[in-house]
């Protein structure tokens, strides 16, 4: 081909560029996308091209699409940095976590100071089930930006979904530890201090630092959940009983005696059992411990346990496990699709008030478009105390003058609950003060959270 074919050729390219900008820019988007092509049918600017076409096309709702454009981009230049980042983005949206998770890796591969890469992997590899491996990166996007709210919230958010919310009621049962530190000790005196200790469910690693508190030199205790297993490592070291407890993050499963543990234990202990008694493997983690990881003559603690129970009458009880007639109509039938076990809460009515009722968050669901947002708000300070967090409850307009409230003046039980926002730890706080929270929501969930030590130039909308 001659310079002047060529020449033609780039001239009748730029000819289709500039119509595909044109009806870009005012946003006809169908004859942008046929332009476009008609440009890459050129071999004109391919780089430069693929990622305008793929940004129409994706704006239109093609998403497959786009993905193979931003591919074709990848496929020039493998560390394009908004390729990788869009390409990612458009996988979330079809529901392909996985894909998307490769995407923002490598986004974040190319450049590891790249926080908005960082965040996306975080959420991918939560839509993608892989909770353990979004934790860490939501934990390096917190570390990295200490002030970023949505970072912060979601981490606390993911904790919860991973860390059973019992954990703290169950480490507060004093008669609870009480019985367990006594039978623990007893079981110590008997052995002695060289014996070699198991505990299966390391928790916050409670039970492990009284058998070392009680004068034993050798404990193994095994945790399944990374984060739990990281925190009590980190527990039992600022206790100082590290060396004489360790912690190993795998199920009893999967423990090997002459690796893990350096012989079988003359002693098991272990919390695992559940309100009901056997939710939790009980029976075959014990079996397994029996056969692998114990001594014949181990002494076992817990050594037994009973369900007790009584046949009862009470219409609380009954409202809240079956449904008859309601509102007139019988609906009977939906009980089939209550679940087999319910848990039994009390009113929960035994707190103190700090400050007045104070309006958090306000949805207007008669608006068709809810864009994410959060805020600083000052609440006044009624009365000194310890602030353990937020007892939040909903009002709910229906219609005009028809409102319903679950206030907890007097409503403390029914469909719908109080919820308390603990702080990370309690906090001070002074009457005649005001204390600053940040509220707001992210589409999916209510965010509250104590502002005090959030740097001043926290956001008052998402970027």
């Amino acid at each position: 081909m001659t310079a002047e074919h060529l020449q033609q050729d780039f001239s009748k390219a730029r000819e289709f560029l500039n119509e595909a900008m044109k009806f870009h820019a005012s946003g006809d988007l169908e004859p942008a996308e046929q332009y476009y092509v008609e440009v890459l049918k050129q071999s004109y600017r391919i780089p430069d091209i693929l990622p305008l076409l793929a940004g129409v096309v994706g704006a239109r709702g093609k998403y497959e699409a786009a993905i193979a454009y931003w591919s074709d981009l990848l496929r020039i230049r493998p560390d394009h940095p908004v390729a990788l980042l869009e390409k990612g983005a458009l996988h979330l949206k079809v529901g392909q976590a996985a894909e998307a998770v490769s995407c923002f890796e490598a986004a974040t591969l190319g450049s590891p100071d790249n926080m908005l890469a960082l965040n996306n992997l975080a959420v991918a590899l939560t839509q993608a089930n892989r909770q353990h491996d979004a934790l860490e990166k939501f934990r390096a996007l917190v570390q990295h930006q200490p002030s970023n709210v949505l970072a912060q919230h979601q981490l606390r958010r993911l904790t919860s979904r991973i860390v059973p919310f019992w954990h703290i009621p169950m480490l507060n049962d004093a008669p609870r530890n009480d019985a367990f530190e006594a039978a623990i000790a007893k079981a110590i005196a008997d052995r002695g201090p060289d014996a070699q200790i198991l505990d299966i469910g390391t928790g916050s690693g409670l039970l492990s630092m009284m058998a070392a508190r009680a004068g034993a030199k050798h404990v193994v205790t095994c945790e399944v959940v990374p984060i739990i297993a990281e925190t009590a490592r980190k527990v039992v070291e600022q206790n100082g009983l590290s060396d004489r407890v360790v912690v190993v993050n795998k199920s009893s499963s999967e423990l090997v005696v002459g690796t893990d543990m350096d012989c079988r234990a003359d002693i098991l202990v272990s919390e695992i059992l559940s309100s009901d008694l056997l939710a939790e493997d009980v029976v075959e983690t014990f079996e397994d411990a029996h056969k692998r990881l114990i001594n014949a003559d181990a002494i076992i603690i817990p050594r037994g346990a009973t369900a007790v129970g009584c046949l009862v009458e009470s219409e609380i009880l009954s409202k809240y496990a079956f449904v008859d007639e309601v509102s007139g109509f019988d609906v009977s039938a939906f009980s089939s699709l209550a679940p087999n076990k319910l848990p039994i809460h009390g009113t929960m009515t035994e707190w103190k008030r700090l400050s007045h009722d104070i309006d958090l968050q306000t949805i207007d669901l008669t608006v068709p478009i809810h864009a994410g947002e959060y805020r600083v708000i000052d609440i006044p300070v009624t009365s000194n105390g310890m602030a353990a967090g937020i007892v939040q409850w909903l009002k709910i307009d229906l219609a005009e003058g028809i409102e319903f409230t679950n206030h907890p003046d007097d409503y403390s039980d029914g469909g719908w609950l109080q919820v308390l926002h603990p702080f990370p730890a309690p906090i001070s706080v002074v009457q005649g003060t005001t204390f600053k929270v940040v509220v707001g929501h992210d589409r999916n969930s209510l965010i509250v959270m104590a502002a005090p030590l959030l740097a001043d130039s926290v956001s008052n909308s998402f970027s």
